[in-house]
């Protein structure tokens, strides 16, 4: 495994690759690896030549006040021996000013998708998202790119954002990874206490009793979303950002519940913001 840290030694790592016939899978990630990253990487091993990853905390996708860029875990050791014991080919680790050299002021926008659920809290936030994934896309040209099914607006930009600008990358969505008790695996997970731990799973509670309505034959989605809200509310270390029952291609409300749902909602426990959603197909 090799820890690359310029633009120059990855893109010719992949073109090397390439040359020789190749599949590059690719993993973004912001480093701090946890087993929602390791099953990524482990599909990768199945389905391509050569697993590349990146480890990268993207400032452009954090706001400038009141959020956690400076603090968001770093463990740069920990996760290269994590990438080397899962049979990661090559890191690319760059620091700040190679991606974003002094003059740098190009972003890409992927506009309707970027507005609802975590866009308005976080207003630029996905503007970063895709910046930073275009820029890797460009840099280490994968065949295929991986993403977790927790991020689902992230996804959902990310293969717009390949779809509008004819990006040769095959992208591909692999289901949220849960610990026991339900709670979808995140980095940020790491800030909470134990108390707060044990909070967080009503997330997933809430997300469960929406499926089950719906699968129930409720088509109401007020109703569903007061249900879940309840549910929430009853844990008094959590606040409530959003809960939201959206249409699973274009993120748009559903009054109706039909065809391909996306329920997602963000909440904050203590200092902690942590998103999960699931998809449903009626």
């Amino acid at each position: 495994m090799e820890v690359i840290r310029r633009i120059s030694r990855i893109s010719a790592c992949s073109r090397a690759l390439k040359e020789r016939g190749c599949a590059i899978g690719f993993v973004p990630t912001m480093g701090c690896l946890h087993e929602g990253h390791l099953s990524l990487i482990r599909q990768v091993k199945k389905d391509c030549d050569a697993v590349v990853i990146s480890i990268f905390v993207n400032p452009t996708q954090f706001a400038p006040e009141g959020e956690d860029y400076k603090r968001y875990p770093r463990d740069i050791d920990k996760d290269c021996l994590l990438a080397f014991n899962a049979g990661v080919d090559f890191i690319f680790a760059p620091l700040t000013g190679e991606v974003y050299p002094d003059g740098y002021q190009t972003s890409i926008n992927v506009e309707k998708l970027s507005f609802p659920l975590c866009g308005i809290s976080r207003p630029g936030h996905f503007r970063g998202v895709a910046t930073i994934v275009a820029k890797l896309f460009n840099i280490i040209s994968p065949d295929i790119a991986y993403f977790g099914a927790k991020d689902a607006q992230q996804a959902l930009i990310v293969k717009r954002m390949v779809a509008d600008l004819n990006m040769e990358v095959e992208i591909k969505v692999l289901p949220t990874v849960r610990t026991a008790d339900g709670l979808a695996v995140s980095s940020r997970n790491s800030y909470l206490t134990k108390e707060e731990r044990k909070s967080a799973v009503v997330l997933y509670k809430s997300l469960l009793k929406a499926r089950h309505l719906i699968n129930s034959g409720e088509r109401n989605s007020k109703q569903i979303l007061k249900i879940m809200e309840e549910i929430v509310r009853k844990e008094p270390r959590v606040k409530i950002d959003y809960i939201s029952l959206v249409d699973g291609e274009t993120l748009r409300e559903r009054k109706e519940i039909s065809g391909k749902i996306l329920i997602a909602l963000a909440v904050w426990i203590g200092n902690t913001r942590l998103i999960d959603n699931i998809s449903i197909e009626v």
